[in-house]
């Protein structure tokens, strides 16, 4: 458990999945007042939904720190919000049904995260996804849960882990982006996870790589490679097993240049 640290926890949580379903990851961030980046934890969920991710980064934050102590917690995902806060008391009603008579998706995450909430003072706040100077927890734990749902590896500060990195791009509230040291954009890690997403962000011209016959083309926005590392657009990519990424890394997860 996180020792108690002040009056109020600031946190925040997210998921990620690669597919949806596809390789999926979580993550939580723990800050001071100011929003300093006290203690993160982050870690793998194998192939999972992102609404299983999300859920799971929630209940992940909860678990590991104080109920004794109010606390913010910070999300994206309206889902996991309204899951356990305004559609949880009619689900019990039902006897874990929906209103249309169905059981509930994820109900044993939900019923342990509802356990969890059990005599604690938990503010919840709702944050917009991948803004240019957006939230900062937020973007933190985006980051941290894609890392770990790319490279399928737990990641935190209690293993001495370096902070997540910065992600190509983030989404204006117009819907314009542009190029940033923020968050790993949810647009962006479906472009690179699906094949046929990724497709139709290739541009010409064609060309074909130095000693093999494997085209490549040139991004028409940047996204992210298989190896867990992003590219711009106008840079060479390649098909590869899991969509596009750099040609170095056709054959498997490595070193692009």
């Amino acid at each position: 458990m996180i020792a108690r640290m002040a009056e109020r926890v600031i946190a925040a949580c997210d998921g990620a999945s690669k597919g949806n379903p596809g390789p999926a990851g979580w993550a939580w961030v723990v800050a001071d007042a100011g929003e300093t980046v006290l203690r993160w934890e982050a870690g793998p969920l194998g192939t999972a939904t992102n609404n299983v991710a999300e859920l799971t980064a929630l209940e992940r934050l909860l678990t590991a720190t104080d109920p004794a102590v109010p606390i913010e917690i910070r999300m994206d995902s309206q889902y996991a919000m309204k899951a356990v806060t305004t559609w949880l008391p009619g689900w019990k009603r039902k006897g874990w049904k929906t209103a249309a008579g169905k059981p509930v998706a994820n109900q044993e995450l939900v019923v342990r995260i509802d356990a969890l909430l059990t005599g604690r003072e938990v503010e919840f706040r709702y944050v917009p996804a991948h803004q240019v100077d957006g939230d900062r927890l937020n973007d933190f734990a985006d980051r941290a849960a894609s890392q770990a749902a790319v490279v399928q590896e737990a990641a935190g500060s209690a293993l001495g882990s370096a902070e997540p990195p910065p992600a190509p791009d983030a989404v204006r509230p117009g819907g314009a982006r542009r190029r940033t040291t923020g968050s790993a954009t949810k647009t962006a890690s479906a472009t690179a996870s699906a094949p046929t997403a990724a497709s139709k962000t290739a541009s010409s011209p064609r060309r074909r790589t130095s000693g093999n016959s494997t085209r490549t083309l040139n991004a028409k926005f940047p996204g992210r490679c298989r190896c867990g590392r992003s590219y711009a657009a106008g840079e060479p990519i390649a098909k590869n097993p899991d969509g596009w990424g750099h040609p170095a890394c056709r054959s498997g997860v490595g070193g692009a240049a």
